[in-house]
C-alpha cells in the first residue's frame, strides 16, 4: 500500500520536474516526457483507488 502511494507521488513529482525543465529550457522534449509521466501516474492512482474501493465492497 505504501509502495503504491510512493510510486504515484514520485510519478507526479517527476512530471512536475519535467514541466519545470520545459519552462526553464524551452525544450519540447521535457513537455512530452512530463505528459507521459503524468498520464501513467494518474492511471496508477486510479488503479490504486479502484483496488481500495473493491476492498471496501467485498
Amino acid at each position: 500500500m505504501l509502495l503504491f502511494r510512493t510510486l504515484v507521488l514520485l510519478g507526479l513529482l517527476v512530471a512536475l520536474v519535467c514541466f519545470a525543465f520545459y519552462v526553464a529550457a524551452g525544450d519540447r522534449r521535457y513537455l512530452r516526457w512530463g505528459w507521459v509521466v503524468l498520464k501513467w501516474a494518474l492511471l496508477a492512482g486510479l488503479g490504486f483507488f479502484a483496488v481500495l474501493i473493491a476492498e471496501r465492497m467485498l
